[in-house]
C-alpha cells in the first residue's frame, strides 16, 4: 500500500532543520525544497549551499528551481541533477509579484510554447524524475491547463503537482481539487493536488478519494502549512490508515518540538537565516496553542535563537496545560 504525501516547497520554511523535525515523527514520502534560484545556484550565491542542502534523507527530496530563463534553467536542472536526490520540480506556480515581473514562476503559463521548449531543454539535462509544480493559470480555464499540461508531458515531465487557484487567488479562494481529479483523468503521468487540506484525516480522503485503502496507492497529495504546524501529521495520516481512532489526540509535545525545531535551526542553518525562519515556523506552529497569538508576539520580539528558546519554555511554565496536545482533531 504506498501512501504518497508531500511536502510542499515553501519559502524559508522547506529546508533541513524541517525535514529533519518530520523525520523525528516518521517522515514523509517527499520532501520538496523551497524555491532555487537558477540563476543564484549558478552564480554561487553565498546560500545556495544552504538552499540545496538535501539532508537528511536525498533519496526523498526534490530540487525545485525557479527562474525565467530556460538556458539557466536547464545548466542549474543538470547540476542538481547529479547530486543524489528523487528528482528535479521546475516552478510554474509562483504568483509573488517579485517573482511574475521577471517572467518566472507563473508567467511560464503565459506561452505554452515557450514553457515547452524550457522544459525540452531541462529534460535533456535531467536523468532523474522531471516535475512541474503550478496553478490553473492565469485565468480559470480548464481547457487551457488541460492542454498546457499535455505539452509538458509530451517533454518528458514525468508529474504534476497542481495548486488549483489561478495566478491571481490567494488563500480566501476554495482550491477547486475537482480540478486536480480531471487532469489524472486526462493525463498519463500522475498528478499531485495541493491546497485547502487542514488535516491528516482530509489528507487520506484526498489520497484515496474513491473511499479507503484498499491496497491499491493513493494519489499523491502534497501539504505545506499544515505540516508546519503539525510535523506529526504525516504519522497521523498513517495512522488512520491503519485504522487506529479517527478522534484519538496525537501525543504531541509542544515545548519540546518547538525546542527541537530551535536546536535543528542552529544546527542546519546559517546565523543570518536564523531568525526569519524561526519566526516563519512558529507564525503557523503557534496556532497550536491557546494564547498564539501572545507567543508569535513575544517570539517576534527577541533577536536570537537563545532569547526564542527562554521565552518558548517561559510560556510553558505559566501554562503547563498547554504543553501536550488534548484537544481532539481529525
Amino acid at each position: 500500500m504506498d501512501f504518497p504525501f508531500l511536502l510542499a516547497p515553501m519559502a524559508e520554511l522547506s529546508h533541513r532543520p524541517l525535514r529533519e523535525l518530520i523525520e523525528e515523527f516518521g517522515g514523509c514520502s517527499e520532501y520538496f525544497t523551497e524555491m532555487i534560484s537558477a540563476g543564484a545556484f549558478l552564480a554561487a550565491g553565498p546560500f545556495e549551499t544552504w538552499y540545496a542542502d538535501a539532508g537528511p534523507c536525498p533519496e526523498k527530496v526534490v530540487y525545485q528551481l525557479i527562474g525565467s530563463d530556460a538556458a539557466s534553467l536547464a545548466r542549474a536542472a543538470g547540476i542538481l541533477d547529479s547530486r543524489d536526490c528523487l528528482g528535479i520540480d521546475i516552478n510554474m506556480g509562483c504568483s509573488a509579484p517579485a517573482i511574475t515581473r521577471t517572467g518566472a514562476g507563473v508567467r511560464w503559463m503565459a506561452d505554452p510554447d515557450k514553457a515547452g521548449t524550457m522544459i525540452a531543454l531541462v529534460r535533456k539535462k535531467v536523468k532523474r524524475r522531471l516535475s512541474v509544480k503550478l496553478r490553473i493559470g492565469l485565468a480559470d480555464n480548464f481547457e487551457y491547463l488541460l492542454d498546457f499540461c499535455r505539452r509538458l508531458e509530451a517533454e518528458g515531465v514525468e508529474r504534476i503537482t497542481l495548486h488549483p487557484r489561478t495566478a491571481k487567488e490567494k488563500f480566501k479562494r476554495t482550491a477547486r481539487w475537482e480540478y486536480v481529479a480531471a487532469l489524472r483523468r486526462e493525463l498519463g503521468i500522475p498528478v499531485a493536488g495541493n491546497g485547502d487540506i487542514a488535516s491528516a484525516g482530509e489528507m487520506l480522503r484526498r489520497a484515496f478519494p474513491s473511499g479507503g485503502p484498499s491496497g491499491a496507492s493513493g494519489c499523491p497529495v502534497m501539504i505545506g502549512r499544515l505540516a508546519v504546524r503539525q510535523p506529526w501529521v504525516f504519522a497521523r495520516a498513517l495512522g488512520l490508515a491503519k485504522e487506529a481512532p479517527e478522534d484519538a489526540a496525537f501525543p504531541a509535545d509542544f515545548e519540546k518540538t518547538g525546542l527541537m525545531f530551535l536546536e535543528l535551526l542552529a544546527r542546519y542553518q546559517p546565523r543570518e537565516f536564523h531568525l526569519s525562519r524561526a519566526r516563519r515556523f512558529f507564525g503557523y506552529f503557534c496556532d497550536n496553542l491557546k494564547w498564539g497569538n501572545y507567543v508569535k508576539t513575544l517570539l517576534n520580539r527577541e533577536t536570537d535563537l537563545a532569547g526564542l528558546e527562554r521565552t518558548w519554555q517561559g510560556y510553558f511554565r505559566e501554562h503547563p496545560e498547554e504543553k501536550f496536545e488534548t484537544r481532539r482533531v481529525r
